[in-house]
């Protein structure tokens, strides 16, 4: 097994389409880097205000459900240990990877400056034969990737941010999650019960139904191969080498 000192980063991004996304997926992840001191970010690009299917909801719930779910948000977040959320509001389920998204995270990632940035898969669609992925994934991903390459580190790509002071920044990792083929494993055995906690933050989502049971399965699934009893799997682009130092 590889002894490689494990990449924490001094800064990241979590950027997901949806309010719990992130929770489903990487927080396990977000609250390793947390505890070791990590400034996390969290990007939630659509308001979820879509993110309901009782009768009784109609286009006037629609509102009241976006700003339940960014309170749910903001408590997960903080039992994960983030430091900063950003809520752009873009419609649940009509989002699409243009250009105007690409270039407002492009800006935000250059002005806050993350080493490393945390997305889903801008190519996956379908998981097993019991889930099709949501397009809002996809969108959302794929905004957010070419947002941090070539958009944030090219300097006369949206040079109209120059203007206002907003400085090319090159990120240094990307952590893809959901990927068909993962090489990087992280090992969340002392935060997986933080994971948990915050994602039955989402309870407008979650309702009655306890969700431990499948997330440790699937933690325990995705670290058998590397011999870890909990893990999240990700598909690491490495932007820029480590320096010999670090």
């Amino acid at each position: 097994m590889s002894t490689k000192k494990e990449f924490i980063p001094k800064r990241a991004m979590s950027i997901h389409a949806h309010p719990d996304d992130q929770e489903f997926t990487v927080a396990g992840t977000l609250a390793k880097w947390a505890r070791a001191g990590c400034e996390i970010i969290s990007v939630v690009i659509t308001s979820g205000d879509a993110g309901s299917n009782k009768p009784n909801h109609d286009e006037a719930y629609k509102p009241i459900l976006a700003k339940l779910r960014e309170r749910e948000q903001r408590a997960a977040n903080k039992v994960i240990g983030i430091t900063e959320a950003v809520f752009l509001g873009y419609p649940d389920g009509e989002l699409e990877p243009t250009l105007a998204l690409r270039k407002e995270l492009t800006r935000l990632i250059r002005i806050h400056k993350p080493e490393a940035v945390v997305i889903g898969d801008p190519q996956g669609v379908f998981y097993g034969n019991g889930y099709i992925n949501h397009p809002d994934h996809r969108a959302a991903a794929q905004a957010a990737l070419y947002a941090v390459f070539p958009s944030a580190e090219t300097r006369l790509i949206f040079t109209d941010l120059l203007k206002v002071g907003v400085e090319p920044h090159k990120v240094r990792r990307v952590y893809i999650h959901g990927a068909e083929k993962s090489d990087t494993w992280v090992d969340i055995a002392s935060t997986l019960n933080v994971k948990l906690r915050a994602l039955k933050k989402h309870k407008s989502q979650l309702g009655n139904w306890n969700p431990d049971k499948m997330m440790r399965e699937w933690a325990a699934e995705e670290g058998k191969e590397q011999g870890l009893k909990y893990a999240e799997a990700f598909k690491v682009m490495i932007n820029e080498e480590e320096s010999p130092e670090n």
